[in-house]
């Protein structure tokens, strides 16, 4: 199977409040990311809007249903769909998340967390095989937030991600904010989270922003509905100390979407910050 190669781009997720910005003027980013379930369709205006995109820029499919720990395997029907989306639309890479999703007979649209098992190790790696294997083509995998552990858990994280790419070929999407997040709920050192994780397998970067523990709440929350705070671009600028190869880095937002102006302020901050950083 192929490699993916390094691509140090700076990009922006593509929704639908700012089709027009990209299709009437040249936005500066070097690509676009899109949920891959919108647009896992024969046809539709979602579809032809995302093909004049892609005309201008370098697309990346990110998805949020394959359910990669399903114990009952992958849905062959969705990896279809999926297969027919990366054929027409040619991306840079196909991503999704280290979860699970769906039951046979329920999706939860939820990312729901795996317990960090031998055995669900076993599940993930063969559902990932088969994935790549339909595809043709290696993907990349983003750590989740999480929010509980569970006491059967056999692996920390990092060490489960380390083992999953080691046995299936796969590599990285590193979601700087999720680390953020789950440090701050389970009291991990997110430093750790980092120095564990094979970072050479990284090939792109999410940041986004959460909602923060409150009087009412003690979890932080990853909602994607505001800027990214100041201990997260630390945590970036970590990560891109310690990055040796190029990396793709995005801004997320799905909720209380501003203009467009304000997320390319934040991409331009990125971009200073990885200028920066010097790889140790």
């Amino acid at each position: 199977m192929s490699s993916i190669p390094p691509f140090g781009g700076f990009g922006l997720g593509l929704r639908r409040t700012h089709y027009a910005d990209f299709l009437d003027s040249d936005v500066p980013v070097d690509f676009v990311e899109v949920i891959s379930e919108n647009y896992m369709v024969d046809g539709g205006r979602p579809l032809r809007i995302l093909e004049q995109v892609r005309a201008k820029h370098p697309v990346i499919i990110h998805g949020v249903s394959m359910s990669i720990g399903s114990a009952g395997g992958l849905d062959g029907e969705y990896l279809a769909k999926l297969k027919r989306l990366e054929q027409r639309i040619d991306p840079l890479w196909v991503s999704d998340h280290l979860c699970w999703t769906r039951t046979s007979a329920h999706n939860s649209h939820d990312l729901l967390p795996l317990p960090l098992t031998h055995e669900a190790l076993e599940v993930v790696c063969d559902n990932i095989d088969r994935a790549q294997s339909s595809l043709g083509r290696p993907m990349l995998f983003e750590n989740p937030s999480s929010y509980l552990t569970f006491p059967e858990d056999e692996f920390a994280e990092w060490e489960f991600l380390s083992e999953m790419v080691r046995r299936t070929g796969c590599y990285l999407l590193l979601d700087v904010n999720n680390i953020y997040v789950s440090a701050q709920n389970h009291g991990f050192s997110a430093d750790d989270y980092l120095a564990g994780l094979p970072l050479e397998r990284v090939r792109q970067i999410h940041l986004a922003g959460h909602t923060p523990k409150s009087p009412e709440r003690d979890i932080v929350i990853d909602t994607h509905d505001r800027e990214v705070c100041d201990d997260v671009w630390a945590l970036y600028s970590k990560a891109m100390t310690i990055i040796e190869q190029p990396v793709a880095t995005m801004i997320e937002r799905d909720d209380k979407i501003p203009p467009l102006p304000e997320l390319l302020e934040e991409l331009d901050r990125a971009r200073s910050l990885a200028k920066q950083a010097v790889p140790a």
